[in-house]
């Protein structure tokens, strides 16, 4: 189990985890800049319950730098997928890159954390409707 929005132990805020990546690594697809990051977009692509479960898994569970879509255990159609997924790519949540026919996810949490102090706070709390 992950990280929760405050440690109880010491009601401080947690560090979530951040993978190092190197030259070895393809290229990301297109994405903003940090800078270019906008709230509205940010929360437009949040609103989708599917969309804020694969960026709350992302921050929890990942256990390397780039999970494939398969990863998520996601029950729908690739075409539907590759949608939520690029919605979350231009909002700048999360960083994609291609591994041959694959695409590898990682949530860019520093830039997150930068942009939108607390939001991911936000998303590690927040629970799927039952």
């Amino acid at each position: 189990m992950g990280p929760t929005a405050t440690d109880t132990a010491t009601g401080t805020p947690p560090r979530f985890r951040t993978f190092t990546e190197d030259d070895r690594l393809p290229e990301p697809l297109p994405e903003p800049t940090r800078d270019e990051m906008r709230l509205e977009i940010v929360m437009a692509a949040l609103s989708d319950p599917l969309r804020l479960f694969i960026v709350r898994k992302l921050l929890l569970e990942a256990e390397r730098i780039d999970h494939p879509c398969g990863w998520f255990g996601l029950d729908r159609p690739k075409s539907s997928l590759t949608h939520h997924f690029r919605t979350l790519r231009d909002a700048g949540l999360i960083r994609q890159r291609q591994y041959g026919l694959t695409r590898g996810n990682q949530l860019r949490v520093e830039d997150l954390e930068a942009r939108f102090p607390g939001l991911l706070r936000l998303i590690a709390d927040w629970r799927p409707h039952a």
